[in-house]
Parts: C-alpha cells; structure tokens; sequence
C-alpha cells in the first residue's frame, strides 16, 4: 500500500515568514556573488602581464573559500571569497596576494551595521537584548552579533576613540572652524556633562571632526583645554574665522589660543535668543524681520533691515533688539568672506544636524548610560555621520582666503594699479 499522506511543515512561533525578504536576500547573494567574481576577473586582467619563464600566467583563480554568512540590513547573506594562486612565488615575502575590496578576508559584517549598533546602544539596549532586538531584521539568533561580539566592539570602538583624540594634527589645516556645545540628557553624573565639539573645513573644501571632548558646561576653561590638546597635537595655524553662539567661554579661549581668528556669530542661535524674548503671537513676524537680515546681499542693506527692525519692535520689545544689536559685528561677519560660503559661515548647522538625531535618541534612554559609555557612543554616530558631510560650496575660493585675498560683500576686491602722471 503506497503512503500518499501530505507532510505540511508548520511555522515554528518564533520565525517570521516574509517571502519579499527572502526574495531580496537571494536576489542580494547573487548580485554580491556577480560582483565578487568581476573583481577577481579584473584583476586578474591587469596582472596578465606577469608570466612564469615558460610563459605561463603567474596569477590563476584557485577555488573559493568557505561559505560564510555576512550580515546585512536585510539579513545574513551566504558569501564565498574568490581565491587566486601566485604560482612564481618563492616564498611569503614575494608572494602577491589578492584583498577583496567588497569582501575583506575576515569580513562579518556591513559596515551600515556598525553603525547601527551605536544607535541601538545609544537607545538603552545592553548587549545581552541586541540579539532579540535585531532577530527580525537579521535572521532567527542574528549570527555574529552575539553579547561576547557586542562587547569585543565596544573594546573597540574605545580603541578608535583613544586613537582619534592622539593623533598628529601637524600637517592639518582648518580654514573655518565650527564650534558648540552639546548637552545631552543620558545619565552623566548628577550634573549633565557638556559635549564640546569642534568641526573644521579643509583647504580641498571638507569638513572634520576636529575636536570633541567632555567639558564642565560651556566655560572658558574646558574650551581652552580643547584648544591647548589641539595645539599641543600639532595644529599650529589659526582658523580665519570661527563660527559658534554667544557662549563667552568658547570665544575668550579662541582668542588667547587662536588671537588671529575672526568671529561670526551663529544665526540659528541668535534668532532662537531672540524670540525667546519676545510673546509667541510675536515671532512670526519678528523671524521674517531676522530673515531679512542675514539673507540680504551687501552688508549696508542688512544694516538697514537691522535699523528697521529696531523702528518695529524697539519701543515694545527693547531686549530682543538689544539682542540683536549687541552683537550685530560679529552677526554680520560673513559679508567679508566669499559670497559661496555664507550658507556655512552664517550657522553653526554642520553641528547641530548630527546632534538633532542624537539628542532625539538619547532623550529616551532615562538613565541608561555611564558617562564614558554615553561619550563613547556619540562620538562614533558623530564619525558615522561624518562620512556624508556635505562638502563646502566654492571651494575654489578657498586658496584665495588662505593667500589672504580680501572680500567685500561676497566679492574679491580686486586692487586697482595706480599710474604716476608725469
């Protein structure tokens, strides 16, 4: 008698069947295998020239390695590495070797998961729940993320930090410098620490982590001690302008550290200031009347946006136009810089977009990180941030600033001969 009975497999409770998934995890196993193999065909085509004496390639494909499992934002993807044979080498030393750019020898992971477990950390997660936390975006268990992987990287991640804050500065050069202070609302001690951080712009027009340490709040001392560690490292030429709010602290530092460095005040804080002053039913108005000064093209017409915003709220709201006018020098800085830069030059924004999304992540984790944990977390979502950092508009205007050009209203001036009349 033939057994016709049908043999349904069940879906075990703890697996989460999503056939859009698994078809993009097989369509990724292909498409990263294709690329792998073109890798490893185009390399081996630029080294066709090396023969062995009797005329033979020097270079073959020589299998593949073992199948592992790489995990990716959509899951573990089954991966084998292309190996390649130096058959004319004699010992290790000559031996040419193939290094995957795609696929790295001891690879487990792609780097956008790197960055997602600082967040995760970041949002409370202790290493024993990332596991649970990442089953139903990885795979049942999510292999190679296991709490003993988890710590490993954040013994890590503290060994980049300690390498960053060491590293030479000698051969660097920052011609602007961005600068805040950032307090976070993680458990840092029974007084919030303040994150003190400093971004530069590079000749080629890139921007840079420059500084970042703890400070007690936003004072004199702990900006001067940010600025003497970068000295002490290397950084001996001044920036030509720095950008940052009306904290005293970081702006007396700079000018006994960095006397040369002209300053700009930031408009985003300074509007924020302002309108603190002033009834709700009144900002609208006041942030166009704002607007309309720091987006003016010459500097004698936001002097007169500035004088007409005087006549229409001095009389009833004298703190928001003292405000304004007491800082009106360094507020209206930009105008002697190239006009392509004001959109950098005018805020301190390349900082306060990486901390928008970090203050958002740790004001919910009610108390769960130790000051070095915290410290430790946001510097590695600021570095992960960092790689996307927009670079400088007209960046062809920057060897002009460092050869000490001179601006007006955005424009080089440009000397006028002078000729002796016989």
């Amino acid at each position: 008698m033939t057994d016709t009975t049908n043999i349904v497999p069940l879906r075990q409770p703890d697996t989460i069947e999503d056939p859009l998934t698994d078809l993009l995890r097989a369509g990724a196993r292909k498409l990263l295998a294709q690329a792998i193999e073109i890798e490893a065909e185009a390399y081996l085509s630029s080294m066709r020239d090396l023969k062995l004496p009797d005329g033979r390639e020097r270079l073959v494909r020589h299998g593949h390695g073992p199948e592992r499992a790489i995990q990716t934002g959509i899951g573990p993807v089954a991966v084998r590495r292309v190996k390649i044979r130096d058959r004319g080498a004699t010992d290790d030393a000559d031996r040419i070797r193939f290094s995957s750019a795609i696929l790295p020898k001891w690879a487990r992971r792609t780097r956008s998961l790197d960055a997602l477990l600082p967040i995760l950390y970041l949002r409370g997660l202790s290493t024993g729940d990332f596991q649970e936390a990442l089953a139903a975006l990885l795979g049942k268990d999510a292999p190679n993320l296991s709490p003993s992987v988890i710590s490993r990287l954040t013994s890590e991640w503290q060994g980049e930090y300690q390498r960053w804050q060491a590293r030479d500065l000698s051969a660097r050069r920052y011609v602007y410098v961005w600068a805040d202070g950032v307090y976070l609302q993680a458990r840092m001690t029974d007084q919030a620490e303040c994150i003190l951080v400093l971004i530069g712009a590079t000749p080629e027009g890139k921007k840079e982590l420059v500084g970042f340490q703890a400070g007690a709040r936003e004072s004199a001392q702990s900006w001067r001690e940010l600025l003497v560690e970068i000295k002490r490292r290397g950084l001996s030429i001044a920036p030509h302008i720095a950008v940052g709010d009306g904290a005293l602290g970081f702006w007396k530092a700079l000018d006994e550290l960095f006397p040369g460095t002209h300053h700009q005040r930031c408009w985003l804080h300074k509007t924020a200031n302002v309108l603190n002053k002033v009834p709700k039913s009144v900002q609208p108005g006041m942030k166009v009347a704002l607007r309309e000064i720091y987006l003016a093209p010459t500097r004698a017409q936001a002097e007169v946006a500035i004088d007409l915003f005087e006549d229409a709220y001095g009389a009833r709201y004298p703190k928001a136009v003292a405000c304004v006018r007491k800082d009106q020098r360094a507020l209206l800085a930009f105008f002697d810089w190239p006009a392509e830069h004001w959109i950098h030059l005018r805020t301190t924004n390349p900082i306060e977009s990486v901390f928008a999304t970090v203050r958002h992540r740790t004001v919910r984790t009610k108390g769960s990180l130790s000051p070095t944990t915290a410290r430790l977390m946001v510097f590695k979502l600021i570095m992960a941030a960092s790689k996307t950092w927009r670079r400088l508009m007209g960046e062809n205007q920057l060897p002009k600033v460092i050869a000490g050009v001179k601006f007006q209203d955005g424009a080089e001036i440009i000397p006028v001969p002078t000729h002796n009349v016989a």
